[in-house]
């Protein structure tokens, strides 16, 4: 039970957005996305599929814009939900 208190603390006062991306086909760009969002502090990764990813972050270390831009950098084009 210890881990879980743990676990809920370090997710207190996250936000959570989803993202569309374009240009995402198959599992190894799922992967890409993956491992460019989890490179981002203060970002979790809650699920990336083919075409989007849900994320929960931090607003005090991390901004929305700077989320998408990480996925803009590695050749995909993310556009968060509004």
């Amino acid at each position: 039970m210890g881990i879980l208190r743990k676990r809920r603390r370090k997710f207190l006062g996250m936000e959570n957005i989803k993202l569309f991306i374009e240009g995402m086909h198959c599992a190894a760009c799922v992967r890409r996305v993956t491992s460019a969002l989890t490179e981002v502090p203060g970002v979790r990764v809650d699920a990336v599929e083919v075409g989007s990813a849900r994320v929960g972050f931090d607003p005090g270390a991390v901004a929305p814009e700077q989320i998408a831009t990480a996925v803009d950098k590695i050749g995909f084009k993310a556009h968060i939900e509004e």
